[in-house]
């Protein structure tokens, strides 16, 4: 390709790009409004009038590059070009915006009406018969498809995974956690801006065990008064106060609550004992960055939205 011929064929793309960049956003806008004033069905009137009158322009920008591209060398091919070009590149700007509603980053606002010209762009390269004109619209294409295919959304899925972190970690000083008690695994857990609590259940009996962390509602723990019907209460001299309530027929249900730092922590069950409960809570500890990743990915953990109580199911009370 002549230096000339090459000059032409720059001018050519750049005045498809700068033609579509303007035109497909008023289309867009003017589908847009259309749809939000009077409906779906009132689209069709401005799809019929305003497609053809885009392929008409493509048609017309064809003109100066007759002799250099075979499509554009009479007004019926150039029409035919002017078609398969927008066709061609109004599925790309389709996928742009597929992957651009599945949270894939495509720059600024005034980036993405730029972008909105290219695919119209690459398209017209296709149908210029020079190699590397070619070649470099086959490279912008296999690189649109990377990022739009692969490299984009991985990007998005890390951005929606660490806004996600951050929102259970909003309240970070009632993240607090125990060891899993043996035989059990976490069934569910909940982050609120009160109160962080875990249930255990077990995977082979009916097992449970339910961890509470939240701001203290009392300046120590203390027992209720007057004392409840079937439950008895105690405060060692650690502080840790002990709450037991029987069970008509046998059986008891304990709970154990803890001052630790600013938070407090409650532990209760009604098939481990005392022991055991004191024991888990001598494990309490910050919920690590690799704890909160596995209760993420076992899908196990939810945000609790007004949370003002610790959250105890109705087979406990």
């Amino acid at each position: 390709m002549t230096s000339d011929r090459g000059a032409q064929t720059a001018l050519h793309l750049l005045l498809v790009w700068a033609l579509m960049t303007g035109a497909m956003p008023v289309l867009g806008f003017a589908l847009m409004v259309t749809a939000w004033s009077d409906g779906n069905g009132a689209l069709v009137p401005v799809l019929a009038l305003g497609v053809p009158l885009v392929v008409l322009l493509l048609s017309v920008a064809g003109a100066p590059v007759r002799t250099v591209v075979p499509l554009c060398a009479s007004a019926p091919r150039r029409l035919g070009w002017a078609t398969l070009v927008f066709v061609l590149g109004t599925l790309g700007v389709l996928a742009g915006l597929a992957v651009y509603d599945d949270g894939v980053y495509l720059g600024s606002a005034s980036a993405r009406v730029a972008l909105t010209g290219a695919p119209y762009a690459v398209a017209a390269a296709f149908f210029v018969p020079d190699r590397w004109v070619r070649l470099g619209a086959t490279a912008a294409l296999a690189a649109a498809v990377a990022y739009g295919g692969f490299i984009g959304p991985e990007q998005a899925r890390q951005r929606r995974h660490t806004a996600e972190v951050a929102r259970y970690r909003e309240h970070q000083e009632l993240l607090y956690t125990i060891d899993t008690p043996p035989g059990m695994r976490v069934a569910r857990a909940q982050a609120g801006p009160a109160s962080f609590t875990v249930e255990y259940h077990s995977t082979r009996f009916d097992g449970y065990v339910a961890l509470g962390v939240r701001k203290p509602l009392t300046p120590r723990p203390s027992c209720p008064t007057p004392p409840e019907k079937d439950v008895t209460c105690a405060v060692d001299r650690r502080g840790d106060m002990r709450v037991v309530q029987a069970f008509p027929g046998g059986g008891h249900h304990i709970t154990l609550t803890r001052r630790h730092g600013a938070v407090e922590a409650e532990v209760t069950s009604k098939t481990l004992d005392e022991p055991a409960l004191r024991h888990l809570l001598d494990t309490l500890h910050p919920l690590s960055d690799a704890e909160l990743e596995s209760l993420m990915e076992e899908k196990v953990i939810a945000r609790a939205i007004g949370q003002t109580a610790l959250a105890i199911p109705p087979s406990m009370t």
